[in-house]
């Protein structure tokens, strides 16, 4: 008997290094995502910062958030790791927490464990020796699975 599967969710993973766990994201939206830090941690000034082009995340050094008026003038000096969204850890999202809104409920359970942080929210750790299992009930149940460690960790703010 043939499952049908009317929707197919696609989804990367790999080794998050900062949680020491494997972690999840949307596949039609994870390259672009990680283009896009790549981008504003490449700005070397505050003008160039606030014109990178974002489609997926927000910009947290765009106009919204620092003026040139706030010391922030274009042709001053930009480091992406200045910023307090990147310092709080709040930008980008931890890509640890991504599994709560991609993975089936019943697998978060059975492979992961629920850890809450003092300021970042919760995050899914999901021990790397359950990969195999893991990956292979994701795939029964119609998931197509890829494995990029360098992408995973760029969407959790390592470049």
């Amino acid at each position: 008997m043939t499952t049908h599967h009317p929707t197919i969710r696609r989804l990367v993973y790999g080794h998050a290094q900062l949680h020491d766990c494997l972690a999840f994201a949307d596949a039609n939206n994870a390259a672009g995502e990680a283009a896009e830090i790549r981008a504003l941690a490449a700005a070397r000034t505050w003008g160039e910062a606030r014109h990178v082009q974002m489609t997926h995340l927000w910009n947290p050094a765009g106009p919204d958030y620092y003026e040139p008026e706030d010391d922030c003038a274009d042709d001053k000096p930009f480091d992406i790791n200045e910023l307090d969204t990147v310092i709080e850890g709040n930008w980008p999202r931890m890509v640890t927490e991504r599994a709560f809104g991609l993975l089936p409920k019943d697998l978060q359970n059975r492979f992961g464990k629920r850890h809450c942080t003092a300021h970042n929210g919760d995050y899914l750790e999901i021990p790397t020796d359950h990969e195999r299992e893991l990956v292979a009930a994701l795939r029964e149940r119609g998931y197509e699975l890829s494995r990029d460690d360098e992408l995973i960790n760029v969407l959790d703010g390592r470049r």
